[in-house]
């Protein structure tokens, strides 16, 4: 089946939402607010300045996305794209979408000469993603995460 990877717009709106809470429940065990989750990605799709969100489409289906946001590197004088939001609908998983949506990632960051690398987050005990990660030509950082 043929898969087309596009930047989301307005009217991936409620799949977005949905694969957010999905994600959310799947993998941390979180229900989150559909009004504050509709608002926050419909920012995101509204603002460029913000991120990105990608689709993965079949016969005019969306069956999987990601989002894109950025970080300042002063040390590069460039910007690292995080991805983030990671979620394909599980019927269509390991059929390769998710390296078709970073395959995207890259090719977008060619054509803007300020991305000097990519960066994700993925929960510790979620071993399928990281090999998917590492699949792709990712390696694991030294720096851990905190957040308050």
């Amino acid at each position: 089946m043929q898969t087309s990877i596009r930047v989301a717009n307005m009217q991936d709106l409620a799949a977005l939402v949905d694969f957010n809470q999905k994600m959310a429940l799947e993998t941390e065990n979180k229900k989150l607010a559909s009004d504050v989750l509709s608002k926050g990605v419909g920012t995101l799709i509204a603002d460029a300045n913000k991120g990105f969100y990608l689709v993965a489409e079949q016969n005019s289906q969306v069956v999987g996305s990601l989002m894109v946001t950025t970080e300042w590197s002063d040390w590069r004088n460039a910007v690292f794209w995080w991805i983030q939001s990671v979620y394909i609908v599980p019927q269509f998983r390991r059929q390769g979408i998710y390296g078709l949506l970073y395959a995207k990632v890259k090719e977008l960051a060619q054509q803007n000469s300020n991305v000097c690398g990519f960066r994700l987050y993925v929960e510790k005990e979620n071993i399928i993603a990281q090999r998917t990660y590492e699949a792709m030509g990712m390696e694991q950082s030294h720096y851990l995460m905190y957040e308050e």
